[in-house]
């Protein structure tokens, strides 16, 4: 493969996915790391992508939210082992503020068996804590989003500010320790905060992929949460640079 072919190829595959490691961009344009290496030095100068130990980001935000039908089947087991750690963090009795998302649905099914007060922030999560038999189920106002089902606006904060929870488990669209939780819709985004503001303890929950990744609207920053899980496959500079900003790293 020529150079500027195998240029082309890296700039597609990091901006694709929002960040790449030297070991993929080698498997996949079949070159050496170090090849990998001075492209991406490359690629950096340009102004194309951002170099990080061991791999590459994207620099252009990724403003567009996938469907919430495909993203509930991308690492569905990941999320799971996610949505079981999460489970373990959280004591019998406590109350708990849901966020949206796919990672969050996973975490309902988790809590579901539980003596907990749970405010679910989607009807996704709703409809699966209805009728858990130890569970105190609270919903908030709010209207939701088409397809994801996102609980929004005025009624859903009116309903956070009126709670205070022991702890809030909150999805992501990004997250990094320069650029915080971000998330890609600006109400969804309001959301989140007003759920971080009524809860005593934070835990993000994040797949691999949404660590390095930056979205369009800032939620919070790093120190902001008290945990982070995500799966094994986060990138080592990501999570490092996460626990030197205060932040608990949990890979599962």
């Amino acid at each position: 493969m020529v150079s500027t072919d195998r240029l082309r190829q890296i700039t597609d595959a990091v901006r694709e996915s929002g960040s790449r490691s030297v070991a993929e961009l080698a498997a996949l344009t079949g070159a050496s790391e170090m090849t990998v290496r001075r492209d991406l030095e490359t690629l950096a100068d340009q102004g194309v992508l951002e170099r990080y130990r061991g791999g590459a980001r994207s620099l252009l935000l990724r403003g567009e939210e996938p469907p919430f039908a495909l993203r509930a089947q991308d690492d569905v087991e990941a999320k799971r082992r996610i949505a079981a750690a999460v489970a373990g963090m959280i004591a019998d009795g406590e109350s708990v503020v849901l966020d949206s998302g796919t990672t969050c649905l996973e975490v309902a099914h988790a809590l579901r068996e539980r003596r907990l007060t749970v405010m679910p922030l989607s009807l996704h999560a709703a409809n699966a804590l209805v009728g858990a038999p130890q569970l105190t189920l609270l919903l908030p106002g709010g209207a939701p989003r088409p397809g994801e089902l996102a609980l929004t606006g005025p009624l859903t904060e009116a309903s956070l500010a009126a709670l205070r929870f022991d702890t809030a488990v909150l999805g992501c669209c990004g997250l990094t320790a320069a650029d915080g939780l971000t998330a890609y819709d600006l109400a969804d985004a309001a959301v989140k905060r007003a759920a971080i503001a009524s809860a005593r303890r934070v835990i993000a929950v994040a797949e691999a992929a949404k660590l390095s990744r930056t979205a369009l609207a800032v939620v919070a920053p790093a120190a902001a949460l008290h945990a982070v899980v995500t799966d094994l496959a986060a990138p080592e500079a990501e999570s490092a640079a996460l626990t030197a900003a205060g932040v608990v790293v949990r890979t599962v």
